[in-house]
């Protein structure tokens, strides 16, 4: 399997009569925009905005971010649009970097956040450094929480496959070339360095909590061996409303930092076998079912170390704890990657679940550590809706216009695959 990714650096984004790439500048027209988003009935009304690094601006509430992209032959996002499917992973793909779609609107589920473009905040997310094309949605009356979350989830994978098609050959790229081969010619090109498999947490709850495989809800399915290939081809998609701060949004799909590293040490340091994907769920029979599937692939592969990334807090915690003592007991070395929540002076039991046999944590830090974020010349979405996101409360909003606000509430601030600026440290 062999993947290319064309990677288009977008310097700027504006507004025009005509939707194209000139120049690197990504030239959007806004009616063409809404007429594409509006074929969804569901939709009353929607606007788009453009943010810009180092701009006065906070977005708020956000619901997801994607990166633009389009396949030369194929379909982006497989089964999210179409019956029929290929598997992905292979072929080229056109990403935009340097851009992100970001949906906004009235509240989906109270665990959105905000996305600062300047100041503190913006020193937590990865998204304040890119050019954001924000999409403000707002439902028709009779459209329930659930179908509001897939309302605002598929128009955001379809304006960024829309905007990630304008870049289909564009001549100005920079390649990244991608090979994953068979299990067996894995074993047989490296056999002296340590195999390593990466379990792949994934929010599968319910209740706005969901992430799609294939455009399957994945809490539908059991732990299922995949590719880093396939999903940094958009194999995987977020429809979850989990705290923001650990929430993994598509973009953190697509751009992956412990399926990067891994790709980076593989064939020098590990080698790298393969990834399961396991789903979270509710209770504990299907959390121990998942964490033994878990644990047989992981054999089934030859696995002599893992990495476990988390997603989301509280009950997951019992899924990482119970498959990293799994892994552990059957002589897989295992590290795990989770935040702390330890409350807002650092003083609290910071993980709600552990094991013994969980030696190595690395941790994306406090998410609970409050911050006062300035006062914005401009509000893309309702700022009112940060009395009712995860780190906000109804005394957020201060009279001379600042925030108060837990870092959780910052979109990725202490995104669980890495994919962040903030860690803690030993002293």
């Amino acid at each position: 399997m062999n993947l290319e990714l064309r990677k288009i650096q977008i310097r700027d984004v504006v507004f025009d009569d005509v939707s194209k790439i000139e120049n690197n500048v990504l030239h959007l027209k806004k009616s063409s925009l809404i007429e594409l988003i509006k074929e969804d009935k569901r939709i009353k009304e929607v606007d788009f905005d453009i943010a810009k690094p180092g701009q006065s601006v906070r977005i708020l509430p956000v619901k997801d971010v994607i990166e633009p992209r389009a396949k030369l032959n194929g379909e982006i996002f497989p089964g999210i649009f179409k019956e029929h499917m290929d598997e992905s992973g292979s072929g080229i793909t056109y990403v935009l970097s340097g851009c992100a779609v970001v949906t906004t609107g009235p509240i989906v589920g109270f665990q959105e956040g905000l996305i600062d473009m300047e100041g503190p905040g913006a020193e937590y997310s990865i998204f304040s450094k890119l050019i954001n094309i924000v999409m403000d949605i707002t439902k028709e009356e009779h459209v329930d929480p659930h179908e509001h979350e897939e309302t605002v989830r598929m128009a955001g994978i379809k304006l960024a496959k829309f905007i990630g098609e304008i870049g289909l050959n564009f001549e100005v790229y920079k390649a990244e070339t991608y090979e994953w081969k068979s299990i067996g010619e894995k074993y047989a090109e490296y056999p002296s360095l340590p195999k390593v498999v990466y379990v792949y947490n994934c929010m599968s709850q319910g209740l706005l909590h969901d992430t799609y495989f294939y455009g399957r809800d994945s809490k539908h399915i059991v732990p299922s061996l995949i590719t880093p290939l396939e999903v940094m081809d958009g194999a995987i998609v977020s429809g979850n409303c989990v705290s923001p701060g650990s929430k993994t949004t598509t973009y953190h799909h697509l751009n992956n930092a412990v399926i990067k590293e891994l790709l980076n040490k593989h064939g020098k340091e590990l080698n790298f076998m393969g990834i399961i994907l396991n789903p979270l769920m509710i209770t504990l029979k299907e959390k121990y079912r998942n964490c033994m599937l878990s644990l047989k692939y992981a054999k089934m592969l030859g696995a002599e170390g893992a990495i476990i990334s988390q997603e989301g807090f509280g009950n997951p915690t019992t899924d990482l704890m119970v498959t990293c003592q799994y892994l552990e007991k059957a002589g897989i070395k295992t590290v795990i990657i989770t935040n702390e929540d330890a409350g807002i002076d650092g003083m609290s039991e910071s993980l709600p679940d552990s094991v013994t046999e969980a030696k190595a944590i690395v941790s994306t830090g406090n998410s609970n550590a409050t911050i006062m974020l300035p006062k914005v010349d401009k509000i893309i979405g309702r700022l009112p809706e940060i009395v009712k996101t995860t780190g906000g409360n109804v005394e957020s909003i201060q009279d001379d216009g600042r925030l108060l606000v837990e870092i959780h509430g910052i979109m990725g601030s202490h995104n669980l695959q890495g994919n962040t600026h903030l860690s803690a440290m030993t002293i």
